[in-house]
């Protein structure tokens, strides 16, 4: 940076240091005024310089300036903008109170740099030469501060020599971001935004429309290169590519290499069909230029061009081309204010007064070809107006008259060594001025950063449509007009839109934009367009498919209450408990009976109950468990069909005692038989399991994550207590199927023994199909498989033990009498003794006392003379 402003000292040193007779090429044309205070213009009056060309080493000649071409009245407007400012402020109370007026100097810099720098030689020129406007031996006035330039380029280069001087520099529509930098242009301010704000601006609007494939162009220099640096540093950090960049020459001159470049650009916009939205921060003329190619090639009109304030109000561009075959333009623009008297200032210009033909840029307009007189050159100055660069213009001339007022307010400023240029420096860093009732002042960069509107283009109308507001202050639009189907509809993807349930595969090498949309795997979901990648879902509580948006709560699953399965096992339970009370209520009002005793008499009523209570376990399998029921159901069943298989076993083991135990052994078991506690044995053997398993290994109600629900079961706790408490049940059947069947061949009509093998065998039967379904079966029908298997228990026990009697009872009455039973018992008698006959050949009489079917216990033995057992004992 050092060996950078030492090459411009050196520079400078030798442009002051050229003779007077040298200095006499150097003048320039331009505008003065005079004034207590002078302050200079730079306005690009020209767009470019003619090229100048050496034919050999003796051709070089003295410095010369460059000759300025291609008339720019958008730059004359620029100029007379900034008089007008200074008329206007010299008539303000504010300077006028002071007695102090304004003076400028304004200078044509040719949109050149090299043109430039010839200006600001001039500019700062402290002694007289013969171009002096009054007289040569009086030193020419300093300038305190210079309003320019325009071009980024040029104020860069401006802003180093007028740094050696600290001569305060105010742009007006210099955006370059370097320029913020006060470290390198510590005297440099201007009244619009740098670039990094409206690249920002810019990558916000592409963002907010989708467009994330776009080209861009620049001008090739300071300005240019450092546009192009911000862009892409903000596309990047918003998922946004650059498709292309395409440079262009900064230099105008050489019409040939522009227009080569002109076309290698259109040939790339050719190339990129996918790109269909562009940024330029070009300037007007090449960009002219680049639409009469893209015209004459017929390239696709859906494109839209987001255009810098480098060449967003230029309609001149649209003079040889259609807009329709170009597509949409959107221009950034600077906020502006009322610029209503620079307009009444050029509606009142009169050419012909002589105070103004000594304005030579307006010279030379008027005698344009395609000007002519006073009515056309003011209709073209009106047309070619645009508000923001006069109102930066105007803001540019105030914070001068607010700095030079405050300075001058307690000093005298009349004589050119007064105050300054450094002084004015100081003041304007820290002025706050008021235009419009807005109090504006200079940020730390030297800006004032107003904002900008965005513009969209209209062929048939002279001003643009302002659409949208942007503030820099939350980064945000404000859209202005709601209708802009043309712009939002735009396309510029590299790759299709991925859908929700899809996300973004960039293949190695490529663009981030330029990818492949696969779908989410299964529990894995995107919930907008071009997920970069897929959200997990919780799978603990929620779900989804592949391809999936969204993922789905998982629905707690257990065995419903209105589910058909449910329903049917709930309506055989609702059976099973009716046929209980109908049945109770028959065998206690047949009592006295004799298939009522026949049946147990008492015990009958007990087992009923116990069955009771293992329908009414049922419930508790059905419908949402919890740690309550979890440990009830298995407990109401477990102890009813003990107390169940407790009572059948009793009645077993008393018909073994009254027809087939031999006599050593009766005697034996007639004194330990006692059926009520037996039962309250077997029970207790069962309340201590079950109140081991409470208390130790208590069931709980438990979770079970499935793919897409929460299976809500009951957790037994211990699988071993609970193998345990039906084992127990199961030991207790086996010893009733035992006894019962050793008893099969007791008399047909009343024969307990054989009923009750069959009830016990279908107990054993479902309950050993159960053990393997239970442990392969997995959902929320596993509770529905063991409600199976008690109701297969329950009505086995009422289908074999209380069914045949009730048909005795009901339909078969004579049956239900001492002598039916007397006479079946007969029957068997003298069948078992012929039996007993034919496989001895002895007297039976003799074989009584040894024999397995002789009744000989006297308590068992009816009063009449016949060895059968009373009926109201016979269990």
């Amino acid at each position: 940076m050092a060996r950078l402003d030492l090459n411009f000292l050196l520079t400078l040193s030798v442009l002051v240091g050229v003779t007077e007779v040298s200095l006499a090429h150097f003048s320039h044309q331009g505008v003065m005024a005079p004034g207590d205070i002078i302050i200079g213009g730079l306005f690009p009056i020209h767009e470019a310089v003619e090229a100048v060309k050496y034919t050999g080493s003796n051709s070089y000649s003295s410095p010369q300036r460059p000759n300025c071409s291609r008339y720019y009245t958008k730059g004359l407007n620029q100029a007379l903008a900034m008089i007008n400012a200074v008329e206007v402020a010299n008539r303000s109370p504010m300077l006028s109170s002071l007695n102090i007026t304004l003076g400028y100097r304004i200078y044509d810099t040719c949109s050149d740099v090299t043109t430039a720098l010839w200006a600001v030689q001039d500019l700062t020129r402290p002694f007289s030469d013969c171009d002096s406007p009054t007289n040569s031996s009086q030193p020419v006035q300093p300038i305190m501060a210079v309003i320019g330039s325009a071009s980024s380029e040029n104020s860069i280069a401006v802003a180093r020599i007028l740094n050696l001087l600290l001569i305060p520099q105010i742009c007006y529509a210099s955006t370059a971001t370097i320029l913020s930098d006060k470290s390198r242009f510590p005297t440099f301010m201007r009244t619009v935004p740098s670039d990094e704000y409206q690249t920002r601006a810019m990558v916000k609007l592409l963002k907010d429309n989708k467009w994330t494939w776009v080209g861009i162009i620049i001008t090739d220099g300071d300005y240019g290169r450092s546009a192009l640096e911000s862009f892409v540093k903000h596309t990047e950090t918003n998922g946004i590519c650059v498709a292309f960049k395409a440079i262009l020459p900064d230099s105008l001159a050489d019409q040939q290499k522009l227009n080569n470049y002109i076309n290698k650009t259109v040939d790339i916009i050719e190339k990129n069909t996918k790109v269909n939205v562009v940024v330029s921060f070009a300037k007007s003329s090449q960009m002219k230029l680049l639409f009469q190619g893209l015209q004459s090639k017929n390239v696709s009109n859906k494109k839209v061009w987001v255009a810098s304030d480098n060449w967003s109000t230029d309609k001149d561009i649209l003079k040889d081309v259609n807009l329709s075959d170009i597509g949409n333009i959107m221009g950034f623009t600077f906020r502006s204010g009322n610029v209503t008297s620079f307009n009444q200032y050029l509606n009142d210009l009169q050419f012909e007064s002589e105070a103004k033909m000594n304005n030579s840029f307006l010279e030379e307009f008027l005698n344009l070809s395609d000007v002519g007189n006073a009515a056309k050159a003011v209709e073209k100055l009106v047309k070619n107006t645009h508000s923001d660069m006069v109102f930066s213009i105007e803001m540019a001339v105030s914070a001068i008259v607010n700095a030079v007022a405050k300075l001058c307010v307690n000093r005298q400023c009349k004589t050119p060594t007064d105050i300054q240029p450094w002084e004015l420096f100081k003041q304007l860093r820290n002025v706050t001025f008021e235009k419009e009732g807005v109090m504006y002042n200079f940020d730390a960069n030297g800006d004032i950063n107003l904002g900008y509107d965005v513009c969209l283009w209209d062929e048939h109308e002279s001003e643009h449509n302002v659409i949208a507001e942007y503030y820099p202050s939350n980064s945000s639009f404000t859209f202005t007009r709601k209708n802009i189907s043309d712009i939002e509809n735009v396309v510029s993807r590299c790759s299709d839109t991925c859908q929700p349930g899809e996300y973004k595969k960039t293949a190695e090498g490529q663009h981030t934009c330029c990818y492949e949309c696969l779908s989410c795997a299964e529990n894995h979901y995107s919930n907008h367009t071009d997920a970069d990648a897929c959200s997990k879902c919780d799978t603990e509580y929620k779900w989804s498919d592949a391809n999936s948006s969204e993922c789905h709560p998982k629905f707690y699953e257990y065995f419903e209450w209105d589910s058909g399965f449910a329903i049917v096992l709930l309506t055989l339970a609702a059976l099973g408990i009716l046929l209980l009370f109908s049945m109770s209520a028959l065998f206690f009002w047949q009592r006295e009976s004799l298939v009522v005793k026949a049946a147990g008499g008492p015990l009958c009523h007990l087992i009923l109950f116990s069955l009771l209570g293992s329908f009414i376990s049922v419930i508790f399998f059905v419908g949402e468990p919890s740690n309550l029921t979890c440990m009830v159901k298995q407990v109401i069943f477990g102890l009813s069909f003990t107390l169940c298989v407790s009572c059948i076993l009793v009645k077993s083991l008393k018909i073994l005692l009254a027809f087939q135990m031999n006599l050593e052994l009766k005697e034996l078991l007639r004194k330990l038989y006692k059926p009520y506690l037996i039962v309250c044995i077997c029970m207790g053997l069962q309340v201590t399991i079950c109140t081991v398993w409470l208390t130790l290994y208590r069931p709980f109600k438990d979770k079970k994550v499935q793919p897409k629900s929460i299976l809500l079961e009951c957790n037994e706790g211990s699988d071993v207590m609970f193998g345990l408490m039906l084992g127990y049940i199961t030991l207790l059947a086996l010893i009733c199927f035992s006894f019962a069947y050793k008893g099969r061949k007791l008399p047909q009509k009343y024969n307990e023994a054989k009923f009750i093998t069959f009830g016990m065998l279908i107990y054993l039967m479902a309950w050993v199909i159960f053990i393997p379904v239970h442990l392969t079966t997995s959902g929320k029908y596993v509770p529905a498989v063991e409600v199976v298997v008690i109701l297969i228990s329950n009505y086995g026990i009422l289908s074999c033990h209380f069914l045949p009697k009730c048909y005795v009872i009901i339909f078969k009455k004579e049956h239900n009498t001492k002598d039916a039973f007397l006479k079946n018992v007969y029957e068997y008698a003298r069948k078992s003794a012929e039996n007993i006959r034919g496989l001895t050949g002895t007297h039976p009489q003799s074989e009584t006392e040894n024999s397995a079917y002789v009744i000989s216990n006297p308590s068992l033995v009816p009063e009449e003379k016949v060895s059968v057992p009373k009926i109201d004992n016979v269990a």
